[in-house]
């Protein structure tokens, strides 16, 4: 794939993600996530040629204009849409697919100082939403989608969707996530345990109170007068 070619998907991310995206000429001048992905795609060419300090001076100016701080080493595929971006970090050994939205305040990162590959790899059409942390060096699954300031400490399957901290896998029969951008209507299941149990505990209620009237009524009939006592009036 040329340059050329992947500066044009990138284009189509954004007008294909971003409602408010009304031209490519608006597109191409005013979105910082945009201009982070070709400076990127800049430093990693001459990452890969060894020009390490060049690859970093680059990614520094990148993040002091942008606030997205991408390593010169991590690889990205196509139309890789990141909204507003300030604040995203991707790591060094950090694999992209094609298709990804990334939000603000995203973290691919490790968790440590381990050698090798110790950041996180990112499926096909994964939503990671605002806020969550990636954390250390497994998968991200292809049509995963992770909520909001999610903590992600371990492997994700496909077509699943990830929340809270950490983070929990919550399965949808296997399916893709019907709207890719909704991220904020996302099922928390230890959410549902809470209203399970309190369903559970208004039932039991509901069955002490049937038990305490049967009690009573017996007692009640106990205390009055029996028919017939009363003295007969010749």
């Amino acid at each position: 794939m040329g340059f050329w070619s992947n500066v044009k998907s990138d284009i189509d991310a954004v007008m294909e993600n971003d409602p408010a995206a009304r031209s490519r000429f608006e597109a191409i001048f005013t979105y910082s996530g945009l201009h982070a992905i070709w400076s990127h795609r800049i430093a990693h060419f001459f990452y890969k040629r060894r020009w390490f300090t060049v690859a970093r001076i680059i990614s520094q100016v990148n993040r002091f204009f942008t606030g997205i701080e991408i390593h010169p080493g991590a690889r990205i595929g196509r139309k890789l849409f990141i909204d507003h971006g300030m604040g995203v970090v991707i790591g060094e050994t950090c694999e992209i697919g094609d298709d990804v939205i990334i939000y603000q305040g995203v973290t691919l990162g490790g968790t440590g100082k381990e050698k090798g590959k110790r950041h996180p790899t990112i499926g096909n059409r994964v939503v990671i939403a605002s806020g969550a942390k990636v954390l250390g060096s497994f998968k991200v699954g292809d049509n995963s989608n992770i909520g909001a300031n999610s903590v992600v400490l371990r492997e994700v399957p496909p077509n699943s969707t990830v929340v809270g901290i950490p983070g929990r896998i919550v399965k949808r029969n296997g399916r893709r996530v019907d709207d890719r951008l909704d991220h904020t209507n996302l099922p928390d299941p230890l959410i549902d345990t809470f209203r399970f149990m309190q369903k559970e505990i208004n039932e039991l209620k509901a069955e002490l109170e049937k038990l305490k009237c049967a009690e009573s009524k017996p007692d009640e009939a106990s205390k009055a007068e029996p028919v017939g006592t009363a003295p007969y009036d010749k």
